[in-house]
């Protein structure tokens, strides 16, 4: 397997699109941005994610693991659009999330997720708000 050049204290990392080992969102975040000669109001204002909350991010002041999906591709959008060489996969695996596949997937594992959390009859109710919607679909 051949490797990226390492750079002076930086891992030697394989020559894909992984992100060097260890390297978590935050960490990741802070080496492109003076890369792409943008600051982090700006990416907090490219992505509608809101400064203080990102800044919290790169400072570890919050973790990045709860961060949205929807957050995640806008980062990844709004770097690559400033000539980062970053992917999607980079940005998934640095918040330790997985990569999603299809959307509609990704929305029933993460109903489907929330569903077990419920107790029995929330369960029950979740099923004929889901069967309702269906009917309203199924007329309109």
């Amino acid at each position: 397997m051949t490797t990226a050049p390492s750079h002076s204290g930086e891992p030697d990392r394989p020559a894909d699109d992984s992100t060097p080992k260890g390297e978590d969102l935050a960490a990741l975040l802070l080496r492109l941005l003076p890369e792409t000669q943008h600051t982090q109001k700006e990416l907090a204002t490219a992505t509608g994610i809101k400064y203080t909350r990102l800044n919290q991010w790169l400072t570890g002041k919050r973790g990045t693991t709860r961060v949205e999906t929807d957050e995640l591709h806008r980062i990844a959008d709004a770097l690559a659009q400033w000539g980062a060489d970053v992917t999607r996969k980079q940005i998934f695996e640095a918040s330790g999330r997985p990569v999603p596949g299809r959307a509609s997937e990704e929305r029933e594992a993460r109903l489907l997720k929330i569903y077990r959390a419920l107790p029995d009859a929330q369960q029950r109710d979740v099923v004929k708000y889901a069967e309702a919607m269906a009917a309203v679909t199924r007329v309109s």
